[in-house]
């Protein structure tokens, strides 16, 4: 087993990415697919034109980009660290989620909302202080 401090330092890194990486992804596809318009499918001429809004829309490739860095920094650290630890962890998204959603997509944050992140804000700290590897290599 890698050191406590070794293996803490890694993991905090790509758990910060997760924490970015998702977010901005998702929010990026919704902020193209509010360009993209309602989809509204009748006809295969409209699916044809509605794909075509979809991959020519450069949020929606840069969000795609993001979740696809996302998906690998949850790969690799999921290859060291407990499942049990790193979702908790990862769960701090949900404040950068929120803070997007609300500058970037100008989309309100109700004070319970808040108050939720809050909560789960604690609960990531608390998860935080313990180790990331309770299981033994084998």
């Amino acid at each position: 087993m890698k050191s406590f401090s070794e293996l803490h330092l890694k993991t905090y890194i790509l758990i910060f990415f997760i924490v970015i990486f998702a977010p901005t992804g998702n929010v990026l596809l919704s902020k193209g697919m509010k360009t993209v318009g309602d989809v509204a499918i009748h006809s295969p001429t409209e699916f044809f034109q509605l794909a075509v809004r979809v991959l020519t829309s450069p949020f929606i490739w840069l969000g795609i980009g993001f979740l696809l860095l996302f998906f690998v920094s949850y790969l690799l650290v999921l290859s060291w660290a407990d499942y049990s630890f790193v979702q908790p962890a990862s769960a701090s998204s949900f404040a950068v989620v929120a803070l997007l959603g609300h500058f970037a997509l100008k989309e309100p944050i109700s004070p319970t909302h808040w108050l939720g992140i809050i909560v789960i804000s604690l609960g990531v700290l608390t998860v935080g202080n313990t180790h990331p590897r309770t299981t033994e290599q084998k």
